[in-house]
C-alpha cells in the first residue's frame, strides 16, 4: 500500500490517490464485453453455449436445488449450517421489517395522492462463483427479493467443479429457490437481458461481479428497452479510518478481509495518526504471508493506499470525495464523525463492528454500490426490487377547482390539448 500524506499532494495528485485501478474498465475489456453482448443478443442459446463452453469448460445447465442442498445437510459442518440459518434469518427478518410503506395524502380537500409499492415480476440476480462460490450474496440478493414479494428469481452463477457448490445450494433452498442456472460472466448477463433458450429476459438485473460482469450489465442497460440494473457493483472496496485507538492487527485485518476478493479490489486506510498507520501497514505484511489467497492480496494491495490526514474532520472529507463501498470506523467516538459523512455504500461503527458482519449476517445486504457510484446509489434493499405507483383521487368538486389553474399552466407551456382536457372537468 502507497503511504500519503493528504496536505502535501497537489488537486491532481488528490485526485490520483482516489482513483480506482484502471484495469478495471480498459478498452480490451470494453470491446471484449460488446463483443460477448452482441454475439449473445443475436446469437441466443446456441451462442451462449458457445461461449460459455469456450471460457469455462461447461455449457449453462438448469440445476435443481433440493437434491444438492439435502447432500449438503449431511455433509456440511452442523455448525457451518447453523450459521447460514441465521444469516438467512437475519437477513430475511431486516428485509422483512423494511419493506417501504404506502403513502396517501390529501394536498387540498377532495384531491388524494397516494404513492402504492408493487414488486417486479420478475428479477434476474447473478452470484458471482468459480474459485470461491459466495452463497453469502445469493442470501443478500434473494431474500430482500423475496420480501420485496417479486414473482420470479432467476439465478446464474459461474459453474463450480461438480456443476454447483453445496453451499449455495443450501443458500438457495433458504431462499426458496428450486433452481439455478450455470452460467457466469458476461456471457450470464447478457442471458438475463435478452434471454437465452429457458433462460428468461428479466426487466431488471442486481448483483455483484467482476470487472467483465460490471461492464456487461452497465453495457445491457444502456440499450433502448435494456433491463434496469440495481447499480455499478463492481470488485470490492474498502476504507478504515482510524485513530490511535484501533488496534494495527484487526486494521490490517479489515484491509485484507477485502483485498483477498480480487485484485482489481481496492483497499485504503486513512488516519490522523502516523504510528498507527505504520504499524496498520506492517501488520498487513505480517499477516498476508499467511492467507491461503496471499498472491491474490498482494496484487489487491499494490492500488492501496493509506493516507495520512491532518484530522478526522479531513479523514471525513476523503471518505465523501473517494465515495467508497464499504467504510470502517476504528475510531474511539465514531458517532461524534457520522454526520459528516455523506459517500459510501456501508458504515461499520466502531471497533467492534466488522465489515465481515456484515458480509455475512448482520442483516442488511452487502450487495453494495463501487467505483465512486455511493454519492449517488444505495445498496440492495427491499426497494431495489419494487416500484413506486402514483394514483390520484379527484372529486368532482375538486376536479372543478383544479381545472382552472391546471389549464393556465397548461398554456404557459402552449399545450393547448393538456388546457381543454383541463377544462372539460370544469363543464363537468
Amino acid at each position: 500500500m502507497k503511504p500519503l500524506t493528504w496536505s502535501a499532494l497537489s488537486a491532481a495528485e488528490q485526485a490520483a490517490a482516489l482513483a480506482r485501478p484502471p484495469a478495471r474498465r480498459s478498452a480490451e475489456l470494453v470491446n471484449g464485453v460488446t463483443s460477448i453482448v452482441n454475439e449473445v443478443r443475436d446469437g441466443g442459446w446456441p451462442a451462449l453455449c458457445a461461449i460459455a463452453d469456450g471460457i469455462d469448460g461447461a455449457v449453462p445447465a438448469r440445476v435443481a436445488i433440493a437434491p444438492l442442498a439435502a447432500e449438503a445437510r449431511r455433509t456440511l459442518p452442523a455448525h457451518a449450517v447453523s450459521a447460514m440459518e441465521l444469516a438467512a434469518a437475519n437477513v430475511a427478518a431486516f428485509h422483512e421489517a423494511s419493506r417501504p410503506a404506502d403513502t396517501a395524502v390529501e394536498t387540498m380537500p377532495g384531491l388524494r395522492v397516494e404513492k402504492v409499492w408493487r414488486p417486479l415480476d420478475r428479477v434476474g440476480l447473478y452470484v458471482p462463483g468459480g474459485a470461491t462460490p459466495l452463497f453469502s450474496t445469493l442470501l443478500m440478493l434473494a431474500l430482500p427479493a423475496r420480501a420485496a414479494g417479486v414473482g420470479e428469481i432467476v439465478v446464474v452463477t459461474p459453474p463450480s467443479e461438480g456443476g454447483l457448490a453445496a453451499a449455495l445450494a443450501l443458500a438457495a433452498e433458504l431462499c426458496g429457490i428450486t433452481h439455478v442456472w450455470t452460467v457466469g460472466g458476461a456471457q450470464a448477463i447478457a442471458a438475463l437481458a435478452f434471454g437465452a433458450g429457458d433462460i428468461p429476459a428479466c426487466p431488471k438485473i442486481c448483483g455483484p461481479g467482476n470487472a467483465w460482469v460490471a461492464e456487461a450489465k452497465t453495457q445491457v442497460s444502456a440499450l433502448p428497452g435494456g433491463p434496469a440494473i440495481d447499480m455499478p457493483a463492481g470488485p470490492s472496496e474498502l476504507m478504515v479510518i482510524a485513530d490511535a485507538t484501533a488496534s494495527p492487527a484487526t486494521v490490517a485485518a479489515d484491509l485484507l478481509s477485502q483485498a483477498e476478493h480480487d485484485a482489481a479490489a481496492q483497499v485504503l486506510l486513512v488516519s490522523d495518526d502516523e504510528p498507527l498507520i505504520a504499524a496498520a501497514l506492517a501488520e498487513v505484511e505480517r499477516q498476508v504471508t499467511t492467507l491461503p489467497r496471499a498472491d491474490l492480496a498482494r496484487r489487491s494491495l499494490k492500488h492501496g493506499r493509506a493516507i495520512l490526514a491532518a484530522d478526522l474532520r479531513e479523514a471525513a472529507a476523503i471518505a465523501n470525495a473517494y465515495a467508497p463501498e464499504h467504510l470502517c470506523l476504528a475510531l474511539a467516538d465514531p458517532d461524534a464523525l457520522l454526520p459528516a459523512l455523506t459517500n459510501a455504500g456501508a458504515i461499520f461503527a466502531g471497533h467492534a463492528a466488522a465489515e465481515s458482519f456484515g458480509d455475512y449476517l448482520a442483516g442488511s445486504s452487502h450487495v453494495l454500490p463501487t467505483d465512486g457510484a455511493a454519492r449517488a446509489w444505495s445498496g440492495i434493499t427491499t426497494h431495489s426490487f419494487m416500484k413506486a405507483i402514483s394514483i390520484q383521487r379527484v372529486s368532482p368538486e375538486a376536479g372543478r377547482a383544479l381545472a382552472g389553474p391546471a389549464a393556465a399552466l397548461a398554456r404557459l407551456e402552449a399545450l393547448e390539448a393538456h388546457a381543454r382536457a383541463a377544462d372539460a372537468r370544469n363543464a363537468a
